[in-house]
C-alpha cells in the first residue's frame, strides 16, 4: 500500500510539472539582421522564419503543446554584435541561429563549451558537416562545398569545364572565402582556371574595378558568392558591361528576387543554385495567410512573400521545428533542453512524405541527418531569372560529396587541433 501511495504521489507531482511545462515556452532566439548593409536580404528571411512560427503557435499551440519564443536579437550582421547577442541569449536558449559565417566562426568554440546547438542552414563553416568533431553545429540542409560541387558539375554537364576560365566574384569576408579550397582542388583535378576576384565591404555597391578585370580576363563563366548589396551591385555591373547573363551563376545567397528586379528583363538568364523554392500553392502558404497575414501579425508583404528568400525563411524554421518535434517524440517531453534538441537535429528525416504532411511539397529537397552527417547534403535546383521571377531550370542536382569528404575530415581535425582541448562525440563514427 505504501508503494502504491508513493506512485500516486509521484504521478501527481509529474502531472503538476507537466502542466507547468506546458505553460512555458521554448526559447529559440534568432540573431537577426534587419538593419545594416545586408538588411535587404535579411528582412525577407527573418519574416519567413517568424511567420512560420507565428503560424505554428496560432494554429497548433506551438509544437507538442508548447509555444515557441522566437525573439530576435538584432546584430546588423556585425560579428561583434552577434557575439553579444549570443552571450545575451544563451542562458535559456535551446538553440542559437548566428546568421553570419563570421558570427558562426566566433561562437562555434563557445557552443562546444556551453553545449548549445548552432543551427546555420546553408551557411557557416563547411567542415561542420562532420558531426563527430562538431557535435553541436548543424549547417543543414546543404553546405557551401555542396553548392560549389553542384555549380561545377552543372557547368561541366552544360559545356564541359576543362579548359574553361571561371571567375569567382566573392565577398572578401569569411563567407565569401568558404568555397575557395574546393574550387582550387577541383580546378587542379578537372583542368579549369580558377580566378578569385574579391569584393571588399566598402566596394559592394561600386564594383567597377572588379568588372573591368572581368572584361579584361574574358572568363567563360562568373560564379558569385555575394551577399546583401554586393549582389545587386554585381548584377547591375554585369548588365552594364554586357556580360552574358546565362554564364553568370550565384550561390543560394545570391539568388534574391529583389536584386534581379532592379535590372528586370536585362537580367534574364542569370542563375542561382538553391536548396529552396517558393511554392505559392503549397498548403503551408494558405495556413500562414489564414493565421498570420489575415491576423495582421506578419511584417511581410505580398511581393516579398512570392520570393525565394521569404520561402527559404519558412523552410529554415520548419527545419528547426522538426528538430524540436523529433526531440520531443524521442525523449517523451515537450519541454526539451538544448542537449535534447541537439539529438533531434542530428536525427532529422525530411522525406517527401513528411514534406507533404507539412504542406511544403517542392519547397526543399528531402534530406536526413545523422550522428556523423550534420549537413544532410540535400542537393538543390538550378534557378534562372526569366525577367520577372526565378524558375527551376533543372531537375534536382546532387553534390558529389566523395570529392570533398576527405577535405571535410581534414579541415575538421585541423580546427579541433587548433582549439584543443576540443570535446568530440567519440561515440560517433562514419557509419552512424
Amino acid at each position: 500500500m505504501k508503494h502504491f501511495a508513493k506512485l500516486a504521489a509521484a504521478a501527481l507531482v509529474a502531472g503538476a510539472m507537466g502542466t507547468a511545462a506546458l505553460a512555458e515556452s521554448l526559447y529559440a532566439p534568432n540573431l537577426s539582421y534587419r538593419t545594416g548593409p545586408f538588411a535587404a536580404t535579411g528582412i525577407p528571411l527573418m519574416n519567413g522564419q517568424k511567420d512560420y512560427f507565428e503560424m505554428l503557435n496560432a494554429r497548433d499551440g506551438g509544437i507538442g503543446g508548447v509555444k515557441i519564443d522566437f525573439a530576435e536579437c538584432e546584430t546588423g550582421y556585425s560579428t561583434e554584435k552577434g557575439v553579444e547577442c549570443y552571450e545575451k541569449t544563451k542562458g535559456q536558449a535551446i538553440v542559437t541561429q548566428p546568421w553570419s559565417t563570421g558570427i558562426t566562426l566566433q561562437v562555434l568554440p563557445k557552443t562546444n563549451v556551453d553545449r548549445i546547438p548552432i543551427l546555420a542552414p546553408g551557411y557557416g563553416f563547411s567542415p561542420m558537416a562532420d558531426g563527430k568533431v562538431f557535435q553541436w553545429a548543424f549547417n543543414v540542409p546543404s553546405g557551401y562545398w555542396d553548392a560549389a560541387s553542384m555549380i561545377i558539375n552543372y557547368i561541366d554537364n552544360e559545356a564541359g569545364i576543362s579548359g574553361k576560365k571561371i571567375a569567382f566574384v566573392h565577398l572578401d569576408h569569411p563567407y565569401g572565402k568558404e568555397p575557395i579550397p574546393l574550387f582550387e582542388k577541383k580546378a587542379a583535378e578537372m583542368g579549369f582556371e580558377f580566378l578569385p576576384i574579391p569584393v571588399g565591404l566598402k566596394e559592394m555597391q561600386n564594383q567597377s574595378a572588379q568588372w573591368l578585370q572581368i572584361r579584361r580576363e574574358r572568363p567563360d563563366y562568373v560564379v558569385m558568392w555575394g551577399w546583401g548589396a554586393m549582389n545587386a551591385g554585381a548584377i547591375t555591373e554585369a548588365v552594364k558591361t554586357k556580360f552574358d547573363m546565362s554564364k553568370f551563376i550565384g550561390v543560394w545567397w545570391s539568388g534574391h528576387d529583389a536584386d534581379l528586379a532592379i535590372v528586370g528583363e536585362d537580367g534574364k538568364g542569370y542563375k542561382s543554385i538553391s536548396w529552396s523554392f517558393p511554392n505559392l500553392d503549397a498548403p503551408v502558404m494558405a495556413d500562414i495567410k489564414k493565421h498570420v497575414v489575415d491576423a495582421g501579425i506578419s511584417q511581410s508583404n505580398e511581393t516579398e512573400m512570392q520570393g525565394v528568400f521569404y520561402s527559404r525563411g519558412i523552410v529554415i524554421s520548419m527545419i528547426l521545428a522538426e528538430g524540436i518535434k523529433t526531440a520531443q517524440d524521442h525523449f517523451g517531453t515537450a519541454q526539451i533542453n538544448a542537449e535534447q534538441l541537439r539529438w533531434g537535429l542530428e536525427n532529422l528525416n525530411i522525406t517527401e512524405a513528411r514534406l507533404a504532411e507539412l504542406g511544403m511539397e517542392g519547397m526543399v529537397p528531402p534530406f536526413a541527418t545523422s550522428c556523423a552527417n550534420h549537413t544532410g547534403h540535400s542537393g538543390g535546383w538550378m534557378l534562372e531569372w526569366d525577367g520577372a521571377k526565378f524558375v527551376k531550370v533543372s531537375d534536382l542536382l546532387m553534390p558529389d560529396t566523395s570529392d570533398y569528404a576527405d577535405l571535410i575530415a581534414e579541415k575538421a581535425m585541423e580546427y579541433a587541433d587548433a582549439n584543443t582541448p576540443w570535446e568530440m562525440n567519440e561515440a560517433c563514427n562514419v557509419t552512424n
